[in-house]
């Protein structure tokens, strides 16, 4: 049995003894569960597979002590989705490999290719998948901080041990306005979907003009540019263009090493507001090919 395990039965049975989270030893043991947590390993997504997860890249790094899959798609910082046909085959390694999976699914209202697919949706998967979801991205409730968790009956409800001690309840009034807008706001959300994917478009064609590669994202609010043609690491390239033209841009390291050479933008702005950055992400980069002429 892994370590985090161990420490995780400790924990809940020290819950099951004591409801004080002030309690000292409770802490150290919370503590030593996160700290263990932070160990765990990232794979790195590449871009000729358009930062999708592969049942390849799985299996080169799946070893006999792992135990839980993270699959956050619609991605951030990528905006890459895995649609059925690249699921099917990680399911059947998940499977395979008797592992649980937690999907983070908080962008699946955002998809401009086809309609967001959960693996908790296929065959084998419900039991041993945890959906985490929430209201901020795709009904624009971002400081209403409401968010929710669905899976196994035996996981959740241990899940629920630890959640009520620490935390009260959702403020009242956000739940009030999720209902609101579950029940009564799916044309607001389709047109604002309809928004994003027009500023997608616009971005996806402002960059093959000035000739900034890009793989073109179907999910999220995000494209993810790659700058290696300046020979620039992420953090110079968005640090001068901050200084010199005034626009912030996130750098691809901020996500991990496997960012290197590339750029998180948004399009959570109106079109005018990106027209203005493109503008001067344009001359930024003019300037640039002039220098390293």
């Amino acid at each position: 049995m892994r370590n985090t395990e161990r420490l995780y039965d400790r924990v809940i049975e020290k819950m099951d003894m004591t409801c004080d989270m002030e309690d000292e030893e409770l802490q150290e043991l919370i503590h030593e569960v996160l700290e263990e947590a932070s160990k765990e390993e990232f794979i790195p997504l590449q871009e000729k597979n358009e930062f999708k997860l592969t049942a390849e890249e799985l299996e080169k790094y799946t070893t006999p002590k792992t135990k839980v899959l993270v699959l956050p798609f619609p991605n951030n910082p990528t905006g890459a989705i895995m649609t059925r046909e690249d699921l099917e085959p990680i399911a059947k390694f998940v499977e395979e490999h008797d592992l649980y999976v937690m999907s983070d699914e908080i962008y699946s209202e955002l998809t401009y290719k086809e309609e967001h697919v959960s693996i908790a949706s296929l065959p084998g998967m419900r039991e041993r998948t945890l959906v985490i979801n929430g209201f901020s991205k795709g009904f624009a409730m971002t400081g209403w901080r409401l968010g929710y968790c669905c899976g196994p009956e035996v996981i959740i409800s241990q899940m629920t041990k630890l959640h009520q001690f620490a935390i009260m309840c959702a403020p009242t009034n956000s739940q009030y306005a999720a209902v609101q807008g579950l029940r009564n706001c799916g044309d607001e959300v389709e047109e604002m979907r309809k928004s994003y994917n027009q500023r997608r478009r616009f971005l996806m064609h402002e960059f093959k003009k000035m000739g900034l590669e890009c793989f073109e994202p179907f999910g999220a609010f995000y494209v993810f540019p790659s700058i290696k043609q300046f020979g620039m690491t992420s953090e110079e390239f968005a640090t001068r263009l901050l200084n010199e033209e005034k626009v912030a841009v996130v750098p691809g390291t901020a996500f991990g090493e496997c960012g290197e050479g590339f750029l998180r933008i948004s399009y959570a702005y109106s079109l005018e507001d990106l027209k203005e950055a493109i503008g001067r992400l344009e001359r930024f980069i003019g300037r640039l090919r002039n220098e390293r002429k």
